[in-house]
């Protein structure tokens, strides 16, 4: 069976190697999954971003004001 994961390597100040390891420590996991975790929520928060760019886009295209967007939501909820 082949590898699951693929390895890549990066360079980091000391000063950010020392706060990984102090995050290490105190939340029991390795540095792999540190940084495995602290990038998909990078990834996360990017794709959020790019969603909430696009809601705004389509609001102004269809005249939809702020105000509007929550009853919007709720009206669809129901």
């Amino acid at each position: 069976m082949g590898r699951t994961t693929s390895v890549i390597s990066i360079s980091i100040p000391p000063n950010i190697e020392e706060k990984i390891n102090e995050l290490v420590k105190k939340e029991g996991m390795t540095r792999s999954e540190l940084i495995r975790e602290a990038l998909r929520r990078y990834i996360e928060d990017k794709e959020l971003e790019e969603l909430v760019k696009y809601g705004r886009r389509k609001a102004i295209e269809k005249g939809i004001t702020e105000d509007q967007i929550e009853d919007i939501i709720d009206s669809f909820r129901k």
